[in-house]
């Protein structure tokens, strides 16, 4: 069992940056594939971005491919989204969630665990 926190997020202008953690008690988020996914109001919850166990390799929803980057941040036992080029339609409550399978292509019903989301507002 992990529990996961996400924080980091906020209001913010267009254009403008943010960056997200997520960061486990009880193991070792290496351990794990790690996936963010987001849900805009009225949307069904869809994929950002991931980090699979192992082999460290990222994988990216083509929205944000370019200006989100996913890191370990193994010290911290935290997995952090760095989000760039924020736009308006980059608004969600943002979750991490958590597997113990080594997967490269990440889906909201293969994930074990999930936190409770950090709400990411980009607007002027």
């Amino acid at each position: 069992q992990v529990q996961l926190v996400e924080s980091g997020g906020g209001l913010v202008q267009p254009g403008g940056s943010l960056r997200l953690s997520c960061a486990a008690s009880g193991r070792t988020l290496s351990s794990y594939t790690i996936g963010w996914f987001r849900q805009a109001p009225g949307k069904e919850r869809e994929f950002v971005a991931s980090i699979r166990r192992g082999t460290g390799t990222t994988g990216y929803a083509d929205s944000v491919k370019g200006r989100f980057t996913i890191s370990r941040d193994n010290a911290n036992n935290t997995v952090n989204l760095q989000m760039n080029s924020l736009k308006p339609e980059d608004t969600a409550l943002y979750y991490c969630a958590a597997t113990y399978r080594n997967i490269l292509t990440v889906a909201a019903n293969l994930m074990d665990f999930w936190g409770e989301g950090t709400l990411v507002t980009v607007s002027s």
